[in-house]
């Protein structure tokens, strides 16, 4: 099978952070690659703006680097014309520099302008009020935002307001990349375009649902900002919750960006809350020692960001329960971390068991069907079930696995999460980007565990870089009768 690309209107992306490392590793090759499939207009603008002085040239031999390094091509002719597609203005988002260059750039012309902020949050408000005193901010503006929005639910309200007062809700997308990814979008698919899930996606059929986003690398000169943060405000508040959300929420009555997301929200307002008198039974922290990881020695946490008396976590784990019709009794494992064993995010659904053995020793080792979901790092479904052992003497019974990777199935490169995610905006499609609303309301979940933690003196365990977290988070999962789903490390 092979994708289809549509293009889409001219535009002008403005990129500040331009130089960054975002733009580097994830936007300027995303969006070379789009240019590459046809979706991209010749007369569309893509504008690197930063505090660095450089000049247009300059930016297309950083740009060029960019594109060798991280979507190699052959194709001379493609990287020279979009190479043409880019431009550079030195701006400093804290003082006049570079502003009135910009509006000059941009011009008087009625098309798509997105403004992305590739910069730490605390620039987004002084730019945005710059972009609308300089009359930048148009009808057919838009907004886009990075992670993190806030570090509490008070700071995300004030982030909110500040980038409210210039630009409307419907301009403002606040980007999550993990909702981009092409298994994150099948899920949707599976759940409301088959009617084979959606009579069994409830409390009577399905045993629990786990959730793993697991990194093997550490914070990655990260540590700066990580050591503020910590897994549960870096992870767990955001993309973890994401796919909670879409797992869980109601159908909606169309795939109308408002109306997924008020199904989403409806899951966030559901679950059940955990806090100073539940934390220390329903969530795990921990911080990852020294170790090895693909074979080689690796520091601990507290020599990556330099801080002997760190108790930021590395590690969060925690069973979430969603107080509904659809789900009452079904806990939902969360875990993420640094310095695990492989790089690997997945959805299991584990069903229940079949009520009854009708194949008397036969069947001793029946097992549960599975449907996992891998967003990364070989996207695909798979779907295991009970069946015959070929074969003559008896009747045997073995779980197979319904397989199907993304990159074999289609004969097209797949677009990975930025490269949708960056044209949703110019679209003005807000499905797969999150809503104040729902940010909020994470926020919401999430402030009583970290004030759980605190008022119970629950501090980070300590675990090995390279294992599975700490046996605390084995405990958490197991004690209900259930173990978490490691795949192939």
């Amino acid at each position: 099978m092979t994708s289809q690309f549509i293009p889409v209107e001219p535009f002008d992306y403005v990129v500040f952070g331009g130089t960054g490392d975002l733009a580097e590793r994830k936007l300027i090759p995303s969006l070379f690659r789009r240019f590459c499939d046809g979706q991209i207009p010749e007369t569309s603008r893509i504008i690197g703006a930063a505090r660095s002085n450089m000049e247009t040239g300059e930016y297309r031999t950083f740009a060029r680097k960019a594109i060798d390094e991280h979507a190699p091509s052959d194709d001379a002719g493609q990287i020279a014309a979009f190479m043409e597609l880019l431009h550079y203005v030195a701006v400093d988002a804290l003082s006049e520099r570079g502003w009135e260059e910009l509006k000059s750039l941009l011009g008087k012309e009625d098309k798509v302008r997105a403004f992305y902020l590739a910069v730490g949050p605390s620039i987004f408000g002084p730019i945005a009020d710059r972009l609308d005193q300089h009359g930048m901010v148009r009808d057919r503006s838009r907004l886009v935002i990075e992670k993190p929005i806030g570090k509490d639910l008070k700071s995300a309200r004030e982030l909110n307001e500040t980038i409210g007062r210039h630009f409307r809700e419907d301009q403002i997308f606040r980007i999550d990349h993990y909702l981009g990814k092409e298994t994150v979008q099948n899920l949707m698919a599976l759940r409301f375009a088959n009617t084979l899930y959606q009579p069994v996606w409830n409390a009577s059929f399905i045993d629990h649902v786990q959730i793993t986003v697991a990194e093997s690398i550490g914070v990655e000169g990260r540590g700066s900002y990580y050591d503020k943060a910590g897994a549960i405000r870096d992870m767990m508040q955001n993309h973890l919750l994401q796919l909670l959300c879409l797992v869980a929420m109601e159908p909606p009555a169309s795939i109308d960006a408002d109306a997924v997301r008020d199904e989403k929200l409806k899951v966030l307002r559901s679950l059940k809350a955990i806090d100073a008198g539940n934390a220390a039974q329903q969530t795990v922290r921990g911080q990852y020692k020294a170790g090895a990881s693909g074979g080689e020695a690796v520091p601990g946490y507290l020599d990556e960001v330099e801080n002997d008396l760190s108790e930021t976590e590395s590690f969060v784990a925690l069973k979430a329960e969603i107080e509904t019709w659809r789900w009452a009794g079904v806990p939902f494992y969360l875990r993420t971390g640094k310095r695990l064993p492989a790089r690997v995010s997945e959805i299991v659904i584990e069903f229940k068991p079949v009520p009854h053995n009708a194949f008397g020793d036969a069947g001793t080792d029946m097992k549960a069907n599975r449907l996992i979901l891998r967003l990364q790092p070989d996207e695909g479904v798979s779907q295991s079930i009970m069946i015959k052992d070929p074969g003559p003497g008896g009747l045997r019974l073995r779980q197979v696995t319904l397989d199907m990777s993304f990159a074999e199935s289609f004969d097209a490169h797949a677009p990975d999460a930025y490269e949708r995610l960056l044209l949703d905006v110019i679209r003005g499609n807000q499905t797969l980007f999150m809503r104040r609303d729902e940010v909020e309301a994470a926020w919401r979940w999430i402030d009583p565990i970290i004030e759980g933690w605190l008022a119970a003196g629950v501090k980070p365990a300590k675990y090995t870089a390279g294992s599975w977290g700490p046996t605390a988070s084995i405990a958490l999962i197991e004690r209900d009768g259930r173990t978490w789903h490691e795949g192939e490390t």
